[in-house]
């Protein structure tokens, strides 16, 4: 791909996320265009389907995620960097839902989409939660798809609630207590 063809990509997956984080995963491919400073013909060429723009946002956002992941292992400060990331992914993961359930919605096979992302995420989350544990800042006797599934509850305690920001941060201070190593 040509620079200016890769930076026009990269302007529309910005866009696409700005606006779907803010308006929903309704907001039409013109708006994404002109929104991003190009024409809905550099769009379409790009993604051809509002499908394929929802997966490259949900593959690249797990990608940026694992960057992160790997990031923090090298920081001073082990549980940090476990909470901290653990934090990011609830915030980061709250917008990629809606895109998630629209691709769901229209038939597409998210988990065999996301396959390796999500593997490769997951086993950058067992490197830092390791860490964390190696570090004493997290209880011993949890493992990454345990936290994966405290991260789904999270969303699923905060949809119940109404999907708010607060209630969402509640619920990730009660869970992060939790996996906190307690004082005997």
């Amino acid at each position: 791909m040509r620079a200016d063809a890769r930076r026009n990509r990269e302007r529309v997956l910005v866009a696409a996320r700005e606006a779907f984080e803010s308006e929903g995963v309704t907001v039409p491919l013109d708006e994404i265009a002109r929104r991003a400073g190009v024409g809905a013909g550099t769009v379409h060429r790009h993604f051809p389907t509002k499908e394929a723009l929802f997966e490259a946002i949900v593959v690249g956002n797990m990608i940026e995620l694992t960057d992160q992941a790997r990031a923090r292992l090298e920081d001073a400060d082990a549980g940090a960097a476990f909470f901290g990331f653990f934090t990011l992914m609830v915030e980061r993961g709250a917008g990629n839902r809606a895109l998630t359930a629209a691709l769901t919605q229209a038939g597409a096979d998210v988990a065999s989409i996301a396959e390796r992302p999500s593997r490769d995420l997951l086993t950058a989350l067992d490197a830092l939660l390791a860490r964390a544990q190696r570090a004493g800042a997290v209880r011993s006797d949890m493992a990454a798809r345990h936290v994966k599934a405290l991260l789904i509850g999270v969303y699923a305690g905060s949809d119940w609630l109404g999907g708010g920001a607060r209630d969402r941060r509640r619920l990730l201070a009660v869970v992060c207590e939790g996996l906190r190593t307690q004082p005997d």
